[in-house]
């Protein structure tokens, strides 16, 4: 696991500005999002961060939930520089230790290139992905 590192779902430990600009200039999925769609997607979720030894967050994760049936991950990121040093395993293990004190049973995500990581967390491809289904508004 990560040494030097600290989880944290504690809101004040996130930093709103570095998790903008990762997400908006950085991520695949979130390229181009304005702040201000950043700042309620924030506030309307559980929040995560792994932070170094200076207090600098390092890595991000949310979760959108209801907190009794559902929950979808999203917006896992970790800074470029930390990669490969355990802080991702931090992130998700937190996240998942979290959660698993709510009666939630089943959490989501949608990964193009973490899978890997994901499985060691019990996370698997759904058994029946053609029950998913995807609305997209232009």
């Amino acid at each position: 696991m990560a040494t030097g590192y600290r989880f944290s779902s504690d809101n004040a430990d996130i930093d709103r500005d570095r998790v903008h600009a990762w997400l908006s200039e950085q991520s695949y999925w979130a390229e181009g999002r304005a702040r201000e769609t950043q700042d309620a997607a924030i506030d309307g979720s559980r929040n995560y961060a792994v932070l170094d030894g200076e207090g600098v967050q390092v890595a991000y994760a949310r979760v959108v939930t209801d907190a009794v049936t559902f929950a979808w991950l999203c917006d896992v990121f970790v800074d470029p520089a930390e990669r490969g040093n355990g802080v991702g395993k931090l992130l998700v293990e937190g996240v998942v230790a979290d959660i698993e004190q709510t009666p939630i049973k089943r959490i989501i995500l949608a990964t193009a290139d973490a899978h890997g990581l994901y499985a060691q967390y019990g996370f698997a491809p759904s058994e029946d992905p053609n029950r998913y289904m995807i609305r997209t508004r232009a």
